[in-house]
């Protein structure tokens, strides 16, 4: 009996000791939400669970969820969306050990800094099939679109970036995006749509306009709330600053800044604008902890 109760105990020391980093807590949830643990583990999360350090998140088609990491910082995943924790680490009297690597897979989400981006914003890192954005101290919103069609073509005829021209261009962010003085223009050409998404959507006979919005292109399309980022790939780099709508076509397609919203949708339930989530992942367990379901 002592032998068995012994061995147990040490299997428990194990796995703790091998326990991933927490990363944060689920504190807003409007439907069912998984997270895919690096050992294929299947875990179903509810509010208040834990997210780890290398864990899949994936929404179901009419799911948010506002996940709120031990920096304060904040990610809410729009619907149908697969994003994941690569490495998150945060202490807050070891900033050298900082980390904070998504990818967002596909869909959307919307991010905004905390501590760890405010004082290393170098070490954030948001990865995309399209391109890579950095934090200068941010509130944004990407959606993500995979290619569609025969050899993986954009369709025709989606998406509404209307009205940039044809050589379209953008802004660089000076040295200090904030507070920087002076903007180079990127070279024209360099930004230029499709003109299969670049083109008009006009209203139907009669001059109604259409009653539902026309699917995004596809591709990553930004939005920046508050403070600037820079986003990176292939094909250049190029920042954007609050107030500013962005567009990457591809890896190997340098960003662009597009006139106006070219059509994200991010409208989570109310509460989740209130500000009041829950505890955060600091916190240790409490009533109404949530209890976690693992499909092994």
């Amino acid at each position: 009996m002592f032998k068995a109760v012994f061995l147990c105990a040490l299997l428990l020391g194990g796995s703790v000791a091998w326990a991933a980093q927490v990363a944060g807590t689920v504190v807003q949830l409007s439907g069912p939400l998984v997270a895919r643990k690096p050992d294929g583990k299947i875990k179903v999360l509810a509010q208040k669970s834990e997210v780890e350090s290398g864990d899949t998140l994936v929404t179901e088609k009419n799911t948010f969820a506002m996940i709120r990491f031990i920096d304060n910082s904040e990610i809410t995943l729009r619907p149908a969306t697969t994003f994941t924790i690569e490495n998150f680490a945060f202490e807050s009297d070891k900033p050298e050990n900082d980390s904070a690597a998504y990818n967002l897979v596909k869909g959307g989400l919307r991010s905004v800094t905390g501590a760890l981006g405010k004082r290393n914003k170098e070490k954030f890192a948001m990865k995309t099939p399209a391109a890579t954005i950095g934090i200068r101290g941010t509130t944004f919103i990407i959606q993500y679109v995979p290619p569609t069609g025969a050899g993986g073509l954009p369709v025709v005829g989606v998406g509404q970036l209307n009205g940039l021209p044809q050589g379209g261009t953008g802004e660089k962010l000076p040295a200090d995006p904030l507070g920087g003085k002076g903007k180079t223009p990127v070279t024209p050409g360099m930004g230029a749509l499709p003109p299969e998404i670049g083109a008009v959507n006009p209203a139907p006979p009669g001059g109604t306009a259409p009653t539902a919005p026309p699917p995004l292109a596809p591709g990553l399309h930004l939005s920046v709330t508050d403070g600037a980022i820079v986003v990176t790939n292939n094909g250049g780099s190029l920042g954007f600053q609050a107030g500013q709508f962005g567009y990457v076509p591809s890896v190997s397609q340098p960003p662009i800044i597009v006139p106006s919203n070219p059509n994200i949708q991010f409208v989570p339930p109310p509460s989740f604008n209130s500000g009041s989530g829950g505890p955060t992942a600091s916190n240790g367990p409490g009533q109404g902890q949530a209890v976690d379901c693992i499909v092994r």
